[in-house]
């Protein structure tokens, strides 16, 4: 269960998992197998073909609700992170009034900032925004300073995908708690990477995307807790999140589904399931907790080397599996593009957290990250490309 699996990577050093990760033969071939044997619409049919179908796409629900200790009912697929980001401000969305605030970091990505920042707008809230140290890493104890009596929701990252740094959530959940406030959890680098238990963290709701998890591009996740799913409206409406529908004295009375349907309006993405059901079990059969560690280990060798050829690295120790960089007389875009050219594959930008690096003061940056396929050889074959490109 390495490379071997992974036929895109006997021609290339794929180091840009912080956007998307490859997908092993046997999540393609799930995919495939569904399509060829299984493909119906589901909750529909009585037919075999549709009843299996809809098994299929309940057993995903049930194997997702393992992987991050939870409830099927309260999973809910979703296209990915940014999708169910957005989908659990609108869930929260009555609870916050006019002069109340919600706290984020200054390190999320875009998918947790702007979701909250137009809820404020919209409701006459505050945004709070907890900074970073100097290396870049959530300074947990700026973040609990923001929250108070005031504050509704606080939504912070898991694991940064520029900094990789791995965020102590219990002791801000711990806080939030005190105030009763809601915890979302930006999972979209940490559940690909590490074991999670949603309710040993303590958070209230999580979002996280199959396709930085093996699985396929199309198909993410919102976990939320089952009286926040319960109370909330659906967001979309029509097939599939209707119980049923009256036509009663001249007026139309729905009546909404049971969870986890209510919130997934219309034809869903069933082979999408399929596929992140298969990357699942491919994690467990790997062993979550090994892959921290393995990336870690490459990344630490990343830095160093990087950081010995008189580059600037973002971040510090405490790191998971990715290594931002800079230097102020290359233009990271160049750089990844002369990489690419050399078959190396590396991320060059704002990586969707441009103000974070406004407050690093850094114009860009060049971004390695890695996953459980990435071994020594992909770093050593970086850094030969790395030297040819900046000689």
């Amino acid at each position: 269960m390495v490379k071997e699996d992974f036929p895109i990577l006997q021609d290339i050093v794929y180091l840009d998992n912080a956007a998307t990760t490859q997908k092993p033969l046997q999540v393609i071939e799930a995919i495939r197998n569904y399509y060829l044997l299984h493909n119906a619409n589901i909750h529909r049919g009585v037919y075999p073909l549709a009843r299996k179908s809809t098994d299929l796409y309940e057993e995903a629900h049930r194997v997702v609700a393992g992987f991050i200790g939870a409830r099927a009912e309260e999973v809910v697929f979703v296209r990915n992170t940014t999708e169910g980001l957005n989908l659990a401000s609108h869930l929260l969305e009555p609870l916050v009034r006019a002069g109340d605030n919600i706290v984020v970091t200054i390190s999320e990505h875009h998918s947790n900032l702007l979701p909250w920042w137009r809820l404020a707008r919209r409701r006459g809230a505050r945004l709070r925004i907890g900074m970073v140290r100097e290396d870049g890493s959530i300074d947990e104890e700026d973040v609990i300073s923001k929250i108070d009596e005031s504050t509704r929701i606080v939504a912070v990252q898991h694991a940064s995908n520029v900094t990789g740094y791995i965020t102590d959530v219990r002791k801000i959940v711990k806080q939030a708690k005190k105030v009763g406030a809601v915890v979302v959890l930006d999972g979209a680098q940490s559940v690909p990477h590490v074991p999670i238990d949603v309710n040993g963290l303590g958070v209230d709701i999580l979002a996280f995307s199959g396709h930085k998890m093996l699985g396929p591009m199309g198909i993410g996740v919102l976990w939320a807790r089952k009286e926040i799913l319960e109370e909330a409206e659906p967001f979309l409406l029509g097939g599939d999140m209707i119980k049923e529908v009256h036509y009663t004295n001249g007026e139309i009375v729905p009546l909404w589904n049971e969870l986890p349907w209510k919130f997934e309006a219309g034809t869903p993405n069933v082979a999408g399931a399929v596929g992140l059901m298969e990357a699942i079990r491919y994690l467990e059969r790997f062993g979550m907790e090994k892959i921290l560690p393995h990336e870690k280990k490459l990344a630490t060798a990343t830095a160093e080397g990087l950081e010995d050829m008189g580059f600037n690295v973002i971040g510090g120790e405490r790191r998971g599996g990715v290594v931002a960089f800079w230097k102020e007389d290359i233009d990271p875009h160049l750089l990844a593009y002369r990489l690419g050219q050399k078959k190396v594959c590396v991320r060059s930008g704002y990586h969707c957290a441009q103000p974070l690096h406004e407050v690093l003061e850094v114009r860009g940056s060049i971004r390695a990250s890695f996953y459980l396929y990435n071994d020594e050889d992909d770093v050593e074959r970086f850094f030969e490309a790395l030297r040819e490109v900046v000689r």
